[in-house]
């Protein structure tokens, strides 16, 4: 009994010394009256620290706190690949299925039948963004998923084969929601509210499908001679375009989405699995593995622990999402203002390291 005592002491020790550093360096990187971020850890199943930084609102003067909801960019992928990934295990589509079957009206019908979607969730469709976003701005700052995924199929040449190398493409996930529109026969961001969301508890969060939420968001914002400007919905090009990164949610709605990946709530644990490690493509022609999981991110630390994550970018807003499974580890930050999340994301780690909480060596016999 004592022991069990000294050590749930030594644990709340370890945590509150992780804690008091990470607030210590987040309050000498965000000031209280600009734009800034909220950041949390999650270690097990607790929360052992969560903190709002700065301002959601430079107008209304509005404080960003844990529940404050941000456009998190291309984190936003992650949901749509789960949808595909639902749809698969409910039988109504497969990830070996080409674009022809959903896409028929395709210019080049032989490009449409060799991309198939598990080539869009990896990003190794081969297909071009030939999307005119700079000559026809007015057009593109309110153009949805249809639109922009429009002048993808009027492409007639490939950049590469399908699946032999890798080319980041936000049109794939405009793609992959109108997909999941036609397979499932509702809105795409219905049904991820119904089939994801929801059961992960997720009920503040939202997707846009056109101007962003009005109320209990936080704004983005850029520096333009010396003076913060507004960035999002009516300032930049293609932030509309929801399927590649329309989802708003807060730090502390993240931690519901990923225990819901860990107790396998909307998806097999096998499926969540496969999601989450390198995808083998036959066709992969590069000396270095993919690194993709179905829309993730997979990668290693030093002591060779699977890091699975997304980042996002999108107009002022800046997110980044860290899971280390095998650790049961979570950071999260999102950020309204191009901060350096990535560098911050590697200081925590960093720290992380140095608490021995990512330590691999054999526990003592």
């Amino acid at each position: 009994m004592l022991l069990l005592v000294l050590s749930s002491c030594s644990v709340k020790e370890d945590e509150e010394k992780i804690g008091s550093r990470l607030d210590e360096y987040f309050q000498q990187k965000f000031s209280d009256s600009l734009p800034g971020g909220a950041v949390l850890v999650l270690k097990n199943d607790s929360i052992v620290f969560s903190k709002g930084y700065g301002l959601a609102d430079l107008k209304k003067q509005e404080r960003i706190t844990t529940k404050t909801l941000f456009n998190l960019g291309s984190i936003s992928k992650t949901f749509v690949a789960n949808a595909i990934l639902i749809l698969q295990e409910q039988g109504k589509l497969s990830v070996e299925d080409s674009l022809y079957k959903y896409f028929p009206t395709f210019k080049n019908k032989v490009i449409a039948q060799k991309v198939k979607i598990k080539h869009l969730l990896t990003h190794t469709s081969g297909l071009p963004d030939n999307r005119q976003v700079s000559e026809d701005t007015v057009f593109y700052l309110t153009a949805k998923d249809e639109e922009n995924w429009a002048p993808i199929m009027q492409t007639d040449t490939l950049v590469f084969e399908p699946g032999s190398h890798y080319e980041y493409s936000n049109p794939a996930f405009n793609g992959l929601a109108l997909i999941v529109e036609k397979v499932s026969g509702m809105k795409w961001q219905k049904f991820i509210k119904e089939t994801i969301m929801a059961p992960s508890g997720m009920l503040t969060s939202t997707i846009t499908d056109g101007a962003h939420p009005q109320s209990g968001v936080a704004h983005g914002y850029v520096k333009i001679a010396n003076q913060w400007k507004e960035d999002d919905y009516g300032e930049e090009p293609t932030f509309p375009a929801s399927g590649n990164g329309g989802v708003w949610s807060s730090v502390e709605e993240l931690v519901l989405y990923e225990r819901a990946l860990r107790r396998a709530l909307f998806l097999k644990e096998e499926t969540i699995k496969e999601s989450q490690s390198v995808i083998i493509l036959p066709t992969w022609d590069e000396a270095m593995p993919l690194q993709r999981g179905w829309s993730w991110e997979i990668k290693q630390t030093a002591d060779s622990l699977k890091i699975v994550s997304h980042h996002g970018t999108q107009g002022g807003f800046v997110a980044n999402y860290v899971s280390i499974p095998e650790k049961q580890l979570l950071f999260v930050i999102l950020c309204n203002a191009p901060y350096p999340d990535e560098e911050f994301t590697d200081q925590v780690l960093q720290w992380l390291q140095e608490e021995q909480w990512l330590d691999t060596s054999p526990s003592p016999q």
